[in-house]
């Protein structure tokens, strides 16, 4: 391709779906792919505009997707008590309270643990 056509194809290239594009995780095969130009003119686009290489601002533009993704999963918390229970358990550490009983069976264990409760029991 030529240096003309290459200009021309940056050109097309709309920052605003771009970073859209990152934010919604897309590869940079896909990104290309949706824009219509080769990896090349991606890279040398991403130059250009940003002053740094594609993956640096792909890192940066991400993270807005997971603000949003983030903020959409808070208001969903409020209608839906799934969500807001994974959420609790994800940032506020609440846990399931399963309760485990032991049966004490024949044999050594059996033996330990009624002598244990023997012991509580004379105190």
């Amino acid at each position: 391709m030529a240096k003309g056509q290459i200009k021309q194809k940056q050109d097309t290239i709309k920052k605003e779906t771009f970073e859209s594009l990152c934010a919604i995780q897309c590869t940079r095969e896909e990104i290309a792919g949706v824009l219509n130009v080769s990896d090349s003119t991606l890279y040398r686009w991403c130059k250009e505009t940003y002053g740094t290489d594609f993956d640096t601002i792909f890192r940066q533009k991400r993270e807005n997707g997971k603000a949003s993704l983030r903020r959409s999963q808070w208001k969903l918390a409020e209608k839906n008590p799934t969500m807001s229970i994974w959420l609790g358990k994800q940032y506020l550490r609440q846990r399931d309270n399963i309760e485990v009983e032991h049966s004490a069976q024949n044999g050594v264990l059996g033996e330990l643990i009624g002598a244990l409760n023997q012991a509580k029991e004379n105190k």
